[in-house]
């Protein structure tokens, strides 16, 4: 029996681990306890024998160490280099034992750096190509596949570029469809106005440019909104025309390239009959008008990449003459064309360009000019002036005044090539087709209505 003067102390050996500074070490005591019970670890052991547990191994350590303790304290001290030598041997067993448990947590650290180092990986894929980024994660087990699991990664955004985003959730297949109402259920526009709900929205990711994209984005948001505030609109058609129309009024008020800016009349000219066939309250909308004349949205600015990605790898570039405007000479400017833009710099060195051409709702022709062989034109399809900017002699960004854009060529062959690359990147923008097909829609239960009666 053990004397009643020793009970209150602790085994050397125990003691000594108790008291042990290391983080590790303290991890491991206080999970001890646990380690008995359970065989979640491996354990050494040698060759053609059973191995033991790792939980069972420091047991019988530890349970070693208190007989030996017991004994070393009742015993006579006839037999101190025996005692010592026990002690000394428990003593290398339990450091083998904390050893191997050390290393096994390095290991769950170095699983954690793994996986980190993986997603880091797998967020410059998504950044570069978003369609093979979320594949990438998805083999990889680092993200579920499912859409609410893909929506909770583009929604967080840490690391991500919001452009790239904007596409994802843009793409026409099913998948990517669910993955953008699921986005879209993650944002709570419950009780906010209709500009701070885009505010919100629009800051999450970046508008993509193709027209039909937009539409599917614009078409979930309005669902939301009119799902977390049902008493504000009579419909979400005129939910979606509004948001239109607060996005235009934006670009409107605050492009320096815009010289005409709209009053709140016009404005409010601009949506009437928009809800199911009647007006949307006069105070609303000079509200909406002034909360974007006084603080403009805030669009996320991608990586500082832009310009780099744009004019390092064009559908086609060189250099091209371009007759002026106003005055109808010639200067050589070097061109540039990618992204449905057809840009052009003054030196192959410039950064920014001097002029920029969205090729949308335009058309390419062949045609012959007395001063300047090989030439052929932009001109616009309605009869109107281009939509294009460009820098004027101060630096600042002015609006084009052309009804045609004619350039010249070096050589026919290069004219032919202009022409035809043109020709691929020319698209007609289906936007305001769509907006005025969904107006017709908000509009068209007035005439309904007044047929009743």
């Amino acid at each position: 029996m053990m004397p009643e003067e020793l009970d209150d102390t602790l085994p050397p050996v125990l003691d000594a681990l108790s008291l042990t500074p290391s983080p590790q070490r303290k991890k491991c005591h206080c999970k001890s306890s646990t380690l008995f019970s359970t065989s979640w670890f491996s354990s050494l052991g040698r060759p053609g024998k059973k191995k033991k547990s790792l939980g069972d191994r420091l047991y019988e350590a530890n349970r070693r160490s208190v007989s030996q303790w017991s004994l070393d304290r009742v015993a006579s001290s006839s037999t101190p280099a025996s005692s010592i030598s026990s002690r000394l041997q428990l003593k290398d067993e339990l450091g083998e034992v904390i050893a191997e448990m050390d290393n096994m947590d390095n290991g769950d650290d170095s699983k954690n750096q793994t996986r980190a180092k993986q997603m880091a990986i797998g967020r410059k894929k998504f950044n570069m190509d978003p369609k093979k980024g979320i594949e990438w994660l998805i083999q990889h087990n680092l993200l579920e596949h499912t859409e609410q699991g893909v929506a909770q990664f583009l929604y967080k955004g840490e690391g991500l570029n919001k452009t790239a985003i904007g596409d994802y959730l843009g793409e026409r297949h099913d998948f990517n469809e669910k993955v953008l109402r699921a986005f879209v259920d993650l944002h709570d526009f419950t009780n906010l106005i209709l500009v701070q709900a885009l505010r919100q929205f629009l800051w999450s990711f970046r508008l993509p440019g193709e027209a039909q994209k937009i539409d599917r984005m614009m078409e979930c948001f309005a669902q939301r909104y009119c799902q977390l505030n049902p008493n504000i609109f009579t419909n979400t058609d005129t939910c979606y025309v509004l948001s239109f129309a607060i996005i235009m009024l934006n670009t409107s008020l605050h492009n320096p390239s815009v010289k005409d800016k709209p009053t709140v009349e016009q404005f409010i000219s601009m949506n009437r009959g928009i809800n199911n066939g009647g007006d949307l309250p006069r105070e609303l909308l000079m509200s909406l008008y002034e909360s974007i004349k006084t603080e403009p949205f805030k669009i996320p600015e991608d990586d500082g990449n832009d310009l780099m990605h744009t004019f390092f790898n064009p559908d086609k570039e060189g250099w091209l003459w371009k007759q002026g405007g106003r005055y109808k000479s010639w200067k050589r400017r070097w061109f540039i064309l990618n992204d449905n833009c057809l840009y052009y710099f003054e030196y192959t060195t410039d950064k920014e360009p001097r002029g920029i051409i969205p090729l949308e709702n335009i058309q390419v022709r062949e045609v012959h000019d007395r001063h300047k062989p090989h030439c052929f034109e932009l001109f616009a399809s309605n009869s109107e002036f281009i939509k294009a900017c460009k820098t004027d002699s101060e630096g600042k960004v002015v609006e084009g005044k052309h009804t045609v854009y004619r350039m010249s060529a070096a050589t026919a062959e290069e004219k032919d090539e202009w022409i035809k690359c043109l020709r691929t990147s020319i698209s007609h923008n289906p936007f305001y087709d769509m907006l005025a097909t969904r107006k017709k829609i908000a509009r068209k239960s007035s005439t309904h209505h007044h047929s009743k009666s």
